[in-house]
């Protein structure tokens, strides 16, 4: 099959990923109703969706099945749309913009806001435990546990838990690495990993795909890093400058403009160097790659 140019790729992938997850949700005039419109209201705002668009690109490599990349990527995002609703709150980030509409909390209440989180994240792991043609019950529950671990303590949890206690506190540059490996990098390389298990992956090639997205979940961070602090409140979707405003440590504070800009030039080299045993077959991961560099928001 001739490849498609990779807006065209991204925008099949997004629109695949949308329709699942519309389905998966409950529908807005289902009880409990305000709950159910709350979650729809975050879910479905749009966004880049780029962990499912690892967890396709990864997907692709190893033949696994559009269907089942579907599934896998939603259980992805909903984990990471439950996370966004629940920084936004008063409580941790405190902000009030998010994807350029109010943020849950305010468009709704708090207590709501609470509740689309949770609701989200058993949603997720539902959505994951459903059976998946040609993996074994073992494989799938080897699935489950990597999200999961992704999820908690040990890894996004856990990094947004490391994120609010250092605030306002002097960071040093493996302190931060390590905060946003957690925070930001375990779920994007679950999303990769997962995409690479639902085919025909050999454990060398989960070797290699997991050194690159740690590389691409750094990556992202220090693009993000740079964004909030170089980009308009416009072109960002939500509050920009959010950082320096609450006194966070990021790669920008703690290297300077140039040099976070190197880092994030170093970091894309080294993700494109991690896909070398994949060949062409890694295009649409080396193009996610530069993706990320060259967003805007």
């Amino acid at each position: 099959m001739a490849r498609v140019d990779f807006p065209r790729w991204q925008e099949s992938i997004q629109k695949r990923i949308e329709s699942a997850l519309e389905a998966y949700l409950p529908n807005a005039n289902s009880p409990p109703v305000r709950l159910h419109q709350a979650m729809r209201y975050v879910t479905l705002a749009g966004g880049k969706r780029v962990r499912p668009l690892l967890c396709h690109a990864a997907g692709e490599i190893f033949s696994a099945p559009l269907t089942t990349l579907d599934q896998l990527s939603s259980a992805v995002e909903m984990i990471h749309v439950y996370s966004l609703v629940h920084d936004d709150l008063p409580a941790m980030d405190n902000d009030v913009l998010r994807r350029g509409k109010p943020t849950c909390h305010i468009q709704f209440d708090e207590a709501t806001a609470l509740l689309v989180g949770d609701a989200l994240q058993s949603l997720a792991f539902y959505v994951a435990a459903q059976p998946i043609a040609d993996v074994t019950p073992e494989k799938q529950l080897a699935m489950l546990s990597l999200l999961a671990n992704a999820a908690g303590s040990r890894g996004m949890a856990g990094g947004q838990a490391i994120d609010l206690e250092a605030t306002g506190e002097s960071l040093e540059i493996v302190e931060l690495e390590f905060m946003h490996v957690q925070k930001t990098g375990q779920l994007i390389q679950a999303a990769t990993l997962l995409g690479a298990h639902a085919g025909n992956a050999q454990p060398m090639d989960i070797q290699n795909l997991a050194h690159f997205a740690n590389r691409i979940g750094l990556l992202f961070q220090v693009v993000d890093d740079i964004l909030d602090a170089e980009a308009s409140t416009h072109a960002l979707g939500k509050t920009a400058g959010k950082d320096a405003d609450s006194n966070k440590a990021t790669y920008l504070t703690l290297l300077g403009a140039k040099s976070a800009h190197v880092l994030a030039e170093g970091l894309r080299e080294e993700a494109h160097e991690a896909l070398s045993s994949f060949g062409d077959n890694a295009l649409r991961l080396h193009q996610l790659t530069d993706y990320i560099v060259a967003r805007k928001s």
